[in-house]
C-alpha cells in the first residue's frame, strides 16, 4: 500500500551517470593526454608509416611515389643475407634461454636466502652491467679484446694459454660466440631480478609447512618452489627471448655486423640498408619491409608460445 502511495520517481537520464563520471575523472583523462600523444607520435605512427613505406622504392628523400607493391617483401624473403642475420639473432636468443636463464635461476635461489651475508652487494654487482650503456660496453670490450694491445690477449699470451693473439672480434669463427657471451653477461642482471621477484612471490608459510612435513631444503626446492615458479617462469622466458632477439647496439658498437657479416643480426641488417653512409642511396622502403617481416616473425613466435603459456599457467595454478 505504501508503495502505491509513494510518488513516482522521475526516470534518470541514461547519459547523466556517464557524463558525471567523465566530469569526476576529468583530471585523470587530462593527465593521460600527453602520454597518448607521445605514444601515437613516436610509436604508433612510425609503426604504421613503416608498413606504408615498405610498398615503395624510396630513398627517404621527399614523399614516396614509386609504388612497387610486394617487391620489397619478396626480395627480403629471398635474401640469403636476411636469413643469415635472422639465424644469428636466433642464436643470441637461444644462448640467453639455455645459458642465461637457468644460471640466473640458480644464483637467484642462492641470493634469495636470508642467511647469505652481503647478498645485496652481490645483487648490485650483478645488476651493474644492465644499467651501463650497451654501446659503452661494446667499446670497452673492443678495447679489451684488441689482438695487439688488448688486456685479454696480453694475459693469455703471458700465461702461455695461447701461442699467438686471438682476434676475438675480427675472426669469423670467434666473433659471434664472443658477442653472444658479452650479451649474456650484459643481460644476466635483469634476468636475475626477474627470478628474484618470482621467488619472493612464494609465501614463507609454504616453506615452513614443507619443513614441518619433514622436507629438507632440496626437497622443498624440487617439490614446492620450482612447481610454483612455473607460471612466472614462462613469462620470464618470453621476456628474455624478446629482449635477446632484438640485439642491436652491442653488435653495432663492436663489429657492425662483420667480419664478412659473420655477426650480422636482423636489426643491423635493417640499419645497414636504411642508414649506411657507404650506400649510394639508402633503401628505406626495403629496410621497412625487412623490419615488417622481422616483426611478423617475432609476433608469430610469440603467438606460438601463447598456448604453452596458458597450459603451463593452469598446471602451475592447480
Amino acid at each position: 500500500m505504501a508503495s502505491l502511495l509513494a510518488p513516482a520517481r522521475r526516470p534518470r537520464a541514461a547519459g547523466r551517470p556517464r557524463a558525471a563520471r567523465w566530469r569526476r575523472h576529468a583530471w585523470s583523462y587530462a593527465f593521460l593526454i600527453p602520454g597518448i600523444l607521445l605514444f601515437g607520435g613516436f610509436s604508433l605512427w612510425p609503426l604504421i608509416a613503416s608498413w606504408w613505406y615498405a610498398f615503395f622504392d624510396w630513398d627517404g628523400v621527399g614523399a614516396p611515389s614509386n609504388w612497387i607493391g610486394f617487391d620489397n617483401f619478396r626480395e627480403v624473403l629471398g635474401s640469403g643475407a636476411f636469413w643469415d642475420a635472422f639465424w644469428h639473432s636466433f642464436l643470441f636468443s637461444f644462448a640467453a634461454l639455455v645459458i642465461e636463464l637457468p644460471l640466473a635461476l640458480v644464483l637467484a635461489i642462492l641470493l634469495n636466502n636470508a642467511w647469505l651475508r652481503g647478498r645485496n652487494v652481490y645483487r648490485l654487482a650483478l645488476f651493474l652491467p644492465v644499467v651501463t650503456t650497451t654501446a659503452v660496453i661494446g667499446i670497452v670490450f673492443a678495447i679489451l679484446l684488441d689482438p695487439i694491445r688488448g688486456v685479454v690477449n696480453t694475459a693469455l699470451t703471458d700465461l702461455g694459454l695461447v701461442g699467438s693473439a686471438v682476434n676475438f672480434l675480427g675472426d669469423t669463427t670467434t666473433a659471434l660466440p664472443t658477442l653472444i657471451g658479452i650479451d649474456v653477461w650484459k643481460g644476466f642482471g635483469i634476468t636475475l631480478i626477474y627470478w628474484l621477484a618470482a621467488l619472493q612471490t612464494i609465501p614463507k608459510d609454504i616453506h615452513e609447512a614443507a619443513l614441518i612435513d619433514g622436507a629438507n631444503s632440496r626437497q622443498s626446492l624440487r617439490f614446492v618452489v620450482l612447481p610454483m615458479l612455473v607460471p612466472l617462469a614462462i613469462v620470464i622466458l618470453l621476456l628474455v627471448f624478446q629482449r635477446s632477439l632484438n640485439t642491436f647496439d652491442l653488435v653495432q658498437a663492436t663489429t657492425q655486423g662483420g667480419p664478412n657479416y659473420a655477426t650480422d643480426v636482423v636489426p643491423t641488417y635493417i640499419y645497414r640498408f636504411a642508414f649506411d653512409p657507404f650506400l649510394q642511396a639508402p633503401r628505406y622502403g626495403f629496410a621497412c619491409a625487412a623490419g615488417a617481416v622481422f616483426g611478423l616473425m617475432t609476433l608469430l613466435i610469440t603467438l606460438l608460445q601463447a598456448p604453452l603459456l596458458r597450459g603451463r599457467y593452469k598446471a602451475g595454478a592447480t
